[in-house]
């Protein structure tokens, strides 16, 4: 069953360190069996309160394989780089 990545990112400190982030991330999430289905773009709120200032999902093969991602010496220095740079929140979900 396919798992999703979604980070909502709040706000950004260094917007430089943030594209060096994605471009290493990139590559990362492809070694996991990941793939990105939405990478920032336009957002528009249909319902609701949501401030937010991008929006990226992930979709992996499975949970197993997104977790794998997350807590991979490959992308810890990743995720270090990106608290630096960003507020973001990340949630994981199964999908259907």
């Amino acid at each position: 069953m396919p798992a999703y990545v979604i980070g909502d990112v709040r706000e950004v400190r260094d917007p430089d360190a943030l594209v060096e982030y994605r471009r290493r991330n990139t590559d990362a999430v492809a070694d996991h069996g990941g793939r990105f289905v939405v990478r920032g773009g336009e957002a528009t709120v249909l319902e609701g309160e949501w401030d937010t200032l991008r929006i990226i999902v992930i979709e992996f093969p499975d949970v197993a394989s997104a977790r794998a991602w997350y807590e991979s010496d490959e992308y810890e220095p990743l995720k270090a780089m990106r608290q630096e740079a960003s507020d973001t929140n990340i949630i994981l979900l199964e999908g259907v």
